[in-house]
């Protein structure tokens, strides 16, 4: 009897501490810290796996972009020629045809007269004088329109990305896509200003949006512009992520104007140079004749110095064009 009222304190004490022993030992022996770092580890492999695919997937948009805007790039050159009028508001002038080439005619006799009197009177001063009249006619102000052009869509570009953002912030946040492009056309730098600001004005009498923006295309003809037309477009009829299409775009933008700005720079010394040997055959030519005329004189006077100056002339333009391809790069 005693031995069996010794044995049940016995059994209750073993099973507690059985019990007990079950329910701690985890927490002291290393498993659940193992089972922790298993965790840890395989939430951390999904995390960068979940990262790369986020990565490969963002690199496939842009690839994808860029790919597009070459091609729309590659259209554009094979389009047929654009008329005068177009010419002149791509350049950003509020002039007329008419008034173009009656300016260019003045221009033109100006540099005429002013080769035909600056030497003495002789027949090859005389083709001089139509040459420089043909040039200042045609040449020059055309020469001079289409860097004007360059120079507006390089502006147009350079401020295109953060107008870009604004919609994209404006998109992301409630706003619809006629108050996006109003506030651009409010506060963005020119030129993005005044042609958001002529879309808009479109829309107000009438014009869809996705005509407004051709006529924008035509006026800046970019293939950046001509995604984002195509992008709002496609928007419109069908629907889309349309802030995800525009922030791709944006990024490709500011990596093409990062990769320019390389360019540039790398190829500084060779422009430097290019420049430097381009002008120095004139510009000795011109210290020389300022110095010394008589001693260059048989250039224009004689049979023979009229061939070595064509000949001087012919391989100095084939110089400029090689250092001029040099330099050009493509990317």
């Amino acid at each position: 009897m005693a031995n069996a009222e010794l044995l049940i304190p016995l059994m209750a004490a073993i099973s507690a501490a059985a019990l007990i022993f079950a329910l701690f030992y985890p927490m002291f022996s290393g498993d659940k810290q193992a089972e922790k770092r298993m965790a840890n580890v395989t939430a951390n492999r999904s995390v960068k796996v979940a990262a790369r695919s986020a990565a490969e997937a963002a690199a496939n948009r842009r690839k994808q972009v860029s790919d597009t805007l070459k091609e729309l790039e590659d259209r554009q050159k094979q389009k047929e020629k654009i008329t005068l009028r177009l010419r002149l508001q791509r350049a950003g002038l509020a002039i007329t045809p008419q008034v173009f080439w009656i300016m260019s005619s003045v221009f033109g006799l100006m540099c005429g007269l002013t080769v035909l009197f600056s030497f003495e009177s002789s027949l090859l001063m005389q083709v001089a004088a139509l040459v420089a009249g043909f040039v200042g006619m045609f040449g020059f102000p055309r020469w001079l329109l289409g860097k004007m052009t360059t120079w507006r869509q390089q502006k147009f570009l350079a401020e295109l990305a953060n107008s870009l953002d604004v919609v994209v912030r404006g998109v992301k946040s409630g706003l619809p896509l006629n108050e996006c492009l109003q506030i651009v056309a409010r506060e963005s730098p020119e030129p993005v200003a005044s042609e958001f600001q002529e879309v808009v004005e479109q829309q107000r009498v009438g014009i869809p949006l996705g005509e407004a923006l051709d006529r924008l295309a035509q006026r800046m003809p970019l293939p950046e512009v001509r995604f984002l037309t195509i992008v709002i477009g496609i928007q419109a009829q069908a629907g889309g992520n349309l802030s995800e299409a525009l922030g791709n775009l944006s990024e490709v933008l500011r990596s093409r104007i990062r990769m320019a700005m390389k360019v540039k720079a790398l190829s500084a010394e060779a422009t430097a140079s290019a420049a430097v040997l381009a002008s120095l055959p004139p510009g000795v030519m011109g210290m020389v004749y300022m110095s010394s005329p008589d001693y260059i004189m048989p250039l224009f006077t004689t049979k023979i110095g009229h061939f070595m100056i064509a000949g001087g002339l012919f391989w100095m333009g084939c110089g400029v064009f090689v250092m001029q391809k040099m330099i050009n790069f493509k990317y």
